[in-house]
Order: C-alpha cells, then sequence, then structure tokens
C-alpha cells in the first residue's frame, strides 16, 4: 500500500511516544521523522519529504507558531496543530489555522488511555489532509460599501468545519454593520474554542460575533456561534403557508425568535450539528433565510440544507479551490440542491445580493 509520511514535532517525550505508537497502528502511515522543536523539524523537513506535519504549538527555541510560518514560506505541507484547551492555547491555534495549518487536535489530556481516545480522529485527520494543497485566504477585511441588504431574509445559517475559522474571517468582516438579518454559525470545534473564536471574529467585524447562549434573541447585525458540545436550535418553529411558498418578499411578523442550546439528537455525528441548525432554520424560517456551507471534513449540513431548499431558501457552497477540505460543500452540490456555488472571497456579496 502507498505510505502517507508523517513528521511528528512536539516537545513532549510522551506526545511523541504516542503518535508513534498510534501511527504504527495503521499500515498506509509511515513515520519519517521525529522532531523536539521547530529549529528539529525544519532540518527533517527537508531530509524527510513528509506529506503531513504533526506540530505542536509551545515549543523551546523555535514554538509552533514561527515554525509554522516558515514551513509554509519554504515548503508548503499540510500541518496538523497539536493544541491545548487553554485560553492561551486556543488564541495560538487560530494564529496558526490564520497562518496555514489546516486542522488541530486539542490534546487537554491527562493520561495515555486519554490520549489515545484520540487516536481514530488523528489518524482520521491525517489521512484526509494527505495530498491536499495548504491554503491561506487573504481576503478585503473592510465592510463592503456598495451592497446593502435588501430585507428579502432574516436569517443567514452557515455551517463549516476543517478550515473554518479562516473561511470566517474572510467572510464575516465583510458585512456592514447595518445589514437586515442574523447570522447562525456552527463550526465543528473542541470545547473551549468557539468562544475564543467569536471574541477574535468579533474584533475584526462591524457586525457583532458571540458564543451563542440559551434564549439569546436572533436579530439583525448579530452573528451567533453555537457552543461546541450543544446543538443550537431556533425557537419556536414557524409554521405559517409562507415556509411552504417562496414569498421572499414578505417579512415574518414573528419576530421573538430565540436561541435554543440542547444535546438533542444525541445520535447526531456532530454536536453542534449543522443538519440540525440547518434543519430548525428550515422549520422557522423556510423561505426568509440563506443556508450556507463552507468548507469542512464530511457531509454535515447536507441533509439539512435540503430540508432549507424545499421550504423556499436560498442555498449556497464555498467552491473547492478556495475550501480547505472539499467534503461538507462537495456533498450538498453532488446533491443538487445548491442555488450557486463561490469562492470564499466573494460569498459576503453573494449573500448580499440575495438579502
Amino acid at each position: 500500500m502507498p505510505e502517507i509520511r508523517v513528521l511528528i514535532v512536539d516537545d513532549s517525550p510522551f506526545i511523541r511516544k504516542a503518535l508513534l505508537r498510534i501511527f504504527e497502528t495503521d499500515p498506509s502511515i509511515a513515520v519519517v521523522g521525529v522532531a523536539r522543536n521547530g529549529k528539529e523539524a525544519l532540518t527533517k523537513l527537508i531530509e524527510s519529504a513528509p506529506d503531513v506535519i504533526t506540530l505542536d504549538i509551545m515549543m523551546p527555541e523555535l514554538d509552533g507558531i514561527e515554525t509554522l510560518k516558515i514551513i509554509m514560506e519554504t515548503k508548503p505541507t499540510p500541518v496538523l496543530m497539536l493544541s491545548q484547551y487553554t485560553h492561551e492555547g486556543a488564541e495560538l491555534t487560530l494564529n496558526a489555522l490564520e497562518f496555514g495549518a489546516m486542522d488541530f487536535i486539542d490534546k487537554s489530556t491527562t493520561g495515555l488511555m486519554d490520549f489515545f481516545g484520540l487516536a481514530k480522529e488523528i489518524i482520521s485527520k491525517v489521512k484526509e489532509l494527505t495530498g491536499k494543497k495548504p491554503l491561506r485566504i487573504v481576503s478585503q477585511a473592510t465592510a463592503l460599501k456598495d451592497y446593502k441588504s435588501n430585507g428579502f431574509v432574516d436569517v443567514v445559517a452557515i455551517g463549516t468545519s476543517t478550515g473554518g475559522p479562516p473561511a470566517l474571517q474572510a467572510l464575516l468582516p465583510k458585512f456592514p454593520k447595518d445589514i437586515s438579518f442574523g447570522i447562525l454559525i456552527v463550526q465543528h470545534m473542541p470545547q473551549g474554542f468557539t468562544g475564543p473564536l467569536a471574541s477574535r471574529l468579533d474584533s475584526m467585524c462591524q457586525i457583532h460575533v458571540k458564543e451563542a447562549e440559551e434564549g439569546d434573541k436572533i436579530e439583525p447585525g448579530l452573528a451567533l456561534v453555537a457552543p461546541s458540545g450543544l446543538h443550537m436550535k431556533v425557537t419556536p418553529p414557524f409554521n405559517s403557508p409562507l415556509n411552504k411558498g417562496g414569498h421572499r418578499g414578505v417579512k415574518i411578523q414573528d419576530s421573538n425568535k430565540k436561541i435554543k442550546l440542547d444535546m438533542e439528537p444525541l445520535n447526531a455525528i456532530h454536536r453542534p450539528s449543522v443538519d440540525v441548525l440547518f434543519q430548525s432554520v428550515a422549520e422557522s424560517y423556510g423561505s426568509r433565510s440563506i443556508g450556507v456551507i463552507l468548507t469542512g471534513m464530511g457531509s454535515d449540513g447536507a441533509k439539512g440544507i435540503r430540508l432549507m431548499k424545499e421550504q423556499g431558501a436560498v442555498t449556497l457552497a464555498q467552491d473547492e479551490a478556495t475550501s480547505t477540505i472539499f467534503g461538507m460543500p462537495k456533498v450538498a452540490i453532488e446533491s443538487g440542491v445548491i442555488d450557486k456555488i463561490a469562492p470564499i472571497t466573494s460569498m459576503a456579496e453573494e449573500i448580499m445580493k440575495r438579502a
């Protein structure tokens, strides 16, 4: 079988040994180098020509962020960051994703068995990143001046996973503060990372961005990010015939929509789930909504966006060229329910034209 060549970079002997043991369980993966810090990593990058690098963030001599920058400048290679759930760790992880890392694993574990519980996820992500080209989307950071929302929709629902934070950084700052719709976002991330992500986005945007809380009202100019570990839904559902006919010019009179956070359904692969959000938006807003699927691994969102489409919503998907992982958008596109495919660099314009 063709081997996937992996370079392990971590200052912890425990983590290095654990990763070696994890990768030894899969015959398609070969560890071609092990480095204790960034300086060793850069040398072994040239010597071993890995397909994927697992890179610790906090290391002596040359830390993960600086090492990542050099890798992307000299020999762009898919990088899977190993992060820790702390405030500093979350901020550094978001920096790493902005600088070109493709994904990350939260290694905040207390023992050997806890870390080995991540084996399936680590192997899956390494395989998914193999052969992919690292992307760094540099986008206009200022709000659009030539686009005005028309009042056609009340909410824009966005679902994303791998590559989502940089994509959201390219998208949300383009919305002017006076937009006439609210924004609901599901981003697959480990617990503890969605709050810092929302704060980071808020600092970049004219609109207000925050991590969603139970009972938050859905309002124009407010973007709510679903907290990790909980599904985000809209309550109460709206059962008017408007949801069936696509009457996009007629505003729904029920303006008391609020956020409900819970763990149902328990059998969803992801929590929060894009499908759960999209289904709720379809039931609550129907044709007064836009569904957007951005970069991500897997197929979450494809079923939900079909429900939105059936209720008259506009449906958009990110294109392959600007997607870190063209999984979620591809499945939705191939199911035939997407109205428009667009690069992330012009997705805000596409939304504003239809809102």
